[in-house]
């Protein structure tokens, strides 16, 4: 199926591709998202209509997403559990944890911004972790896991 992207999706284009995908794909994900449109000429004609606005729009929310990541950059978190005397934890530190503690501290982040590529931190230390708050935008953060008896 042939859509239009209305904003910058990673590993398949940008604001105003037309691009090919497998219909599962656009009519399951892209089209209810908002991210694509069928590329119909009625689309392809609204498109071309709206694009000024589709981009300013964009740069808005990535000049929004690199303010949120100078203020995230550097940052430390810690979170304290329950942790046996090797340093285990009992149950593990995962990215809903991590996004109650930014917001605990006063800053909103959604747990799907988090990036764990190795899952669930469950040993007691320090752990540099990802922040993907745009498709461009990469804040680092160090999340510290604090051991209870």
């Amino acid at each position: 199926m042939q859509v239009i992207l209305m904003e910058k999706v990673v590993n398949l284009g940008s604001l105003g591709d037309v691009v090919k995908v497998k219909d599962g794909y656009a009519r399951n994900f892209l089209i209810p998202q908002g991210k694509a449109k069928r590329a119909t000429e009625a689309n392809l004609k609204e498109f071309e209509i709206r694009r000024a606005d589709l981009e300013k729009k964009a740069a808005e929310l990535l000049s929004a997403a690199q303010s949120r990541a100078a203020k995230l950059e550097g940052l430390m978190v810690q979170i304290s559990r329950k942790a046996g005397v090797d340093g285990r934890l009992f149950g593990s530190v995962t990215n809903a944890d991590v996004s109650e503690a930014l917001v605990a501290q006063g800053i909103p982040v959604q747990k799907a911004e988090i990036r764990m590529p190795q899952g669930p931190l469950k040993q007691v230390g320090d752990y540099p972790l990802t922040l993907q708050l745009h498709t461009d935008v990469l804040a680092n953060i160090t999340v510290s896991v604090l051991g209870e008896a």
